[in-house]
């Protein structure tokens, strides 16, 4: 558990008096205002405890009704493991942090939030106000959970690795990326990778290999799952429902190419260790990983020269694409006041609380007006990431986990052609929905 900044300390402070404003406006649509009471609420999530202390702290002095809110950081690896156990045993939180790909799988352990209850509940002024990788939250019942933050998908760099390969700066297109790698990787006379440019084309040492393939699949303009006319969601990876394979079939080849020892662009293999740890050593040119992983990369190495870049484009695209973790706050289908909890959660949202929410866990607020206020340096950046980030329904992130997995090994160890492997896939995603 880490302590706040001086800096983010600072910044919320002078933020304190925007959470008394949209403690007031946003009181107009929950019931009341600082006088009424809501009983105790607990909110169970895995982010930092510290943040959420200081905030809810600060807010509870303009709004008493924000008291008795307690937030409890819990272990990310047995989260969704004790939240399954708490609620069965109808002792769980009131309110508990849903990632974005987890919101179809825990829609079991939550009570829906009607869309009347919220100004920004309304399907139309909910996708105005949160950001679109938040779309997924929002059935045709109600809302899921309403969005807090988010955690987009960044391009981290070493600096000193790129200026020794004559780069000033990071490239900002994948074809940029792929002629860059092919300057900055070093290998010995037996052909091992003793310096790698970009950790692309294996699944298992590969942070963050789903989402980096699924960013991918996006930009190319290809799709994963969608929703049908009955708001069922479906797979999209395959022909199999219709749609094109060809974006699927490029990003994927685009990725495994990196590790392909035929290919000029050949970077990695599954010889080389954990990615965040060989670029946290020195020895890896870009990294792509979150935003909330620079501060832990800079307590691993304080010395390492790096520093942050959007995420790469395609080119002749309309629009640019990123990814992103988008957390939102959803009532548990056990709470004893959900009333309560659909209020705190209102509260917690509302731009003059998320605002400096955000400051303090050092990720972005997930509503656009948030986003629109000018940042420095890499908030800024941060910031613009969020706004382009998508995503996907995913039905079952485990299970999903393990399709994107056997995809892309398929392709690497020569078992399967790109046509076969996506084919493949969709199948599996199809088992995993129920089809």
């Amino acid at each position: 558990m880490k302590s706040l900044s001086v800096f983010q300390a600072i910044l919320l402070a002078v933020f304190g008096a925007l959470a008394v404003s949209g403690i007031l406006v946003f009181a107009l649509f929950v019931g009341g205002g600082g006088g009424s009471t809501i009983g105790p609420i607990t909110i169970w999530g895995t982010l930092n405890a510290n943040a959420f202390a200081v905030v809810l702290r600060q807010s509870a002095e303009n709004d008493s009704r924000l008291a008795q809110v307690t937030y409890v950081e819990k272990d990310p690896t047995t989260y969704e493991s004790e939240l399954t156990d708490a609620l069965a045993s109808g002792r769980g939180p009131d309110l508990f942090l849903l990632r974005q790909d987890y919101a179809t799988k825990d829609t079991g352990k939550i009570q829906m939030i009607p869309k009347n209850i919220l100004p920004d509940a309304d399907e139309a002024r909910f996708k105005d106000t949160f950001i679109e990788a938040a779309g997924v939250y929002v059935e045709t019942t109600g809302i899921l959970g309403i969005p807090l933050v988010a955690d987009p998908l960044v391009m981290y760099w070493n600096r000193d690795m790129l200026s020794s390969a004559g780069f000033a700066r990071p490239p900002q297109t994948w074809g940029e990326l792929n002629g860059i790698a092919q300057k900055i990787v070093k290998r010995n006379d037996a052909g091992t990778i003793e310096k790698a440019a970009v950790a692309f084309g294996e699944y298992a040492n590969v942070d963050n290999a789903k989402d980096i393939l699924s960013m991918l699949i996006l930009q190319a303009g290809g799709r994963i799952t969608l929703k049908d006319a009955t708001g069922r969601i479906v797979p999209a990876l395959g022909a199999r429902t219709g749609e094109p394979t060809q974006a699927t079939e490029s990003a994927l080849r685009f990725y495994t190419e990196f590790a392909d020892p035929s290919k000029t662009s050949y970077s990695w293999n599954r010889a080389q260790p954990d990615s965040r740890a060989a670029f946290t050593s020195g020895d890896l040119a870009l990294y792509f990983g979150y935003a909330s992983e620079g501060a832990q990369i800079l307590r691993a190495n304080p010395n390492l020269n790096f520093a942050v870049a959007p995420m790469p484009q395609a080119t002749n695209v309309d629009r640019a694409t990123g990814g992103a973790r988008v957390y939102a706050l959803a009532v548990t289908r056990t709470s004893k006041n959900p009333q309560g909890a659909i209020t705190v959660a209102a509260l917690l949202a509302s731009a003059g609380i998320s605002q400096p929410l955000s400051i303090a866990l050092g990720i972005p607020s997930a509503r656009r007006d948030v986003l629109s206020v000018p940042a420095e340096g890499n908030d800024d950046l941060f910031n613009k990431q969020a706004i382009i980030a998508r995503s996907w329904n995913d039905p079952d992130p485990e299970k999903t986990n393990d399709v994107f997995r056997a995809m892309i090994e398929g392709v690497t160890t020569g078992r399967s052609r790109l046509s076969e492997a996506v084919q493949r896939a969709d199948l599996e995603m199809a088992e995993i929905i129920g089809q």
